[in-house]
């Protein structure tokens, strides 16, 4: 058995905390691991961490290997796949199973399941248990799991079932996010479960249903891996949902009631997080106020009701509950003004490690860096500015001009204007420096790349 995890999404209902250069399957919202991580530690469970590969962009994958090193030293990052464009869950689905055949040898007829990384699972347990049974009895069809709804939830889609075979039901029909009344006629019938997204099926019923219902995908499909990666961007942008399920008289639903959650909106990350209140939270005489602070700041409401309220280091969101939706809209308001708050929060991820902006200003401006183990940046220099770099935990091997150096904690360097420089982590800790940079051009691009181990120009 095989799995596919899919994280090339960007989670713009969960901005300010959710960005496009760190989206929500990286963010850690209800334990000490990623939604990424959770993911991957549940799949590890019914199978092999070899067998199971990811799919994600070409900016979020040192995010991806990061984060999966971090809690499997082991993991191979060959089996990180980028996709050369971001076209929807289909061509992201059919290039993994083409790896998995090609690549992998894995055997046509062997099950693999695909699962969303962003989801939160409140009984692993069960969880388990219903993909193991859905792997062992899907057959040639087209396996998903159905939700079994707690109330008329508008934000899910929902599937309609048919007739029960050998503990699955045959799908009627795929249903789009209804309105409220239509979303408690659907859970009074009980004729529907939600659409969670997750699939089960072996890669020839993938390969003969895409042929009949996908064609234009198909037609690269067939002509192999590396073809499908050289004309990837030539591939309809398309849900598995519309490319084939929506189609196929093979599409089987398992029905599954283990605490999912697809976490997508703040009322969503309420609804796992009511048990936990933040204890940075000082109420007053308010009701049914959601507060998550990522810098620990504390807040206090006073007589007011129904608000999320979400803090990071430079920006707040303050939603009226219920709206959800509504956040794409501020999204789409930062695109149309270039507003740098789209892409990156202060905290800053790199292939690297991580930088966070502490303070700037014309100037002057400092950073705390943190490299991970075995992390090199690049060969630099610049042309603007200068920077005295200080060891607050590890050890730094640093290529200063024509000599290289080690500096322990405590010990610091100065960098000269057009100085070559590039730091290093050679340890087996965290290494973290404050970098204070001064001169009269601080911004991002003011840099002179002579060489980089992770191919950015």
């Amino acid at each position: 058995m095989f799995g596919v995890i899919l994280c090339g999404g960007s989670g713009t209902r969960l901005w300010p905390l959710s960005r496009k250069n760190y989206p929500k399957q990286f963010l850690k919202l209800y334990s000490d691991h990623s939604l990424i991580q959770e993911t991957f530690r549940r799949t590890k469970k019914i199978i092999p961490a070899e067998n199971i590969i990811f799919v994600t962009n070409q900016d979020n994958f040192f995010n991806v290997f990061n984060q999966i090193k971090e809690i499997d030293g082991q993991f191979d990052r060959k089996n990180i796949l980028i996709e050369p464009a971001s076209l929807n869950t289909a061509p992201a689905i059919a290039l993994a199973m083409k790896f998995l055949a090609e690549k992998k040898k894995a055997n046509p007829a062997e099950p693999v399941i695909i699962l969303p990384a962003d989801h939160y699972i409140g009984n692993e347990g069960e969880f388990s248990k219903i993909l193991k049974k859905a792997a062992q009895s899907v057959a040639d069809n087209i396996g998903t799991i159905g939700i079994i709804p707690t109330k008329p939830e508008t934000g899910y889609g929902y599937i309609r079932k048919g007739e029960k075979i050998d503990g699955f039901f045959k799908v009627l029909e795929f249903k789009e996010k209804p309105d409220k009344e239509t979303a408690q006629k659907y859970l009074t019938s009980g004729e529907y479960v939600w659409n969670s997204g997750m699939y089960i099926f072996n890669e020839k019923t993938f390969s003969s249903e895409l042929e009949k219902y996908s064609p234009k995908i198909y037609e690269i499909y067939k002509k192999g891996y590396d073809k499908i990666l050289e004309n990837f961007h030539s591939l309809p942008s398309i849900s598995i949902d519309y490319a084939i399920s929506e189609k196929s008289q093979k599409v089987a639903v398992f029905e599954g009631d283990f605490g999912w959650n697809d976490i997508g909106s703040f009322d969503s990350l309420t609804e796992i997080m009511k048990k936990d209140p933040n204890p940075r939270h000082v109420n007053i005489d308010s009701k049914n106020i959601f507060v998550h602070t990522e810098s620990n700041r504390l807040v206090a409401t006073v007589e007011v009701d129904d608000l999320n309220i979400i803090e990071t280091a430079d920006s707040i969101l303050v939603q009226k509950r219920g709206r959800a939706e509504d956040v794409k809209k501020i999204v789409e308001y930062l695109k149309n003004h270039n507003l740098r708050e789209l892409k990156h929060n202060l905290i800053v991820h790199r292939p690297w490690g991580k930088y966070e902006v502490l303070m700037d200003e014309p100037l002057l401006k400092v950073k705390r860096i943190t490299v991970y183990p075995e992390g090199k940046l690049s060969l630099q220099a610049h042309n603007h500015r200068v920077e005295h770099w200080v060891v607050v935990k590890g050890t730094a091997k640093i290529v200063h001009g024509e000599k290289e150096i080690t500096l322990q904690e405590n010990e610091s360097t100065f960098i000269p204007k057009l100085t070559k420089h590039r730091l290093e982590n050679s340890g087996k800790i965290n290494l973290e420096i404050i970098e204070v940079q001064t001169g009269s051009y601080l911004e991002e691009d003011d840099i002179i790349r002579y060489d980089d181990v992770y191919n950015r120009k």
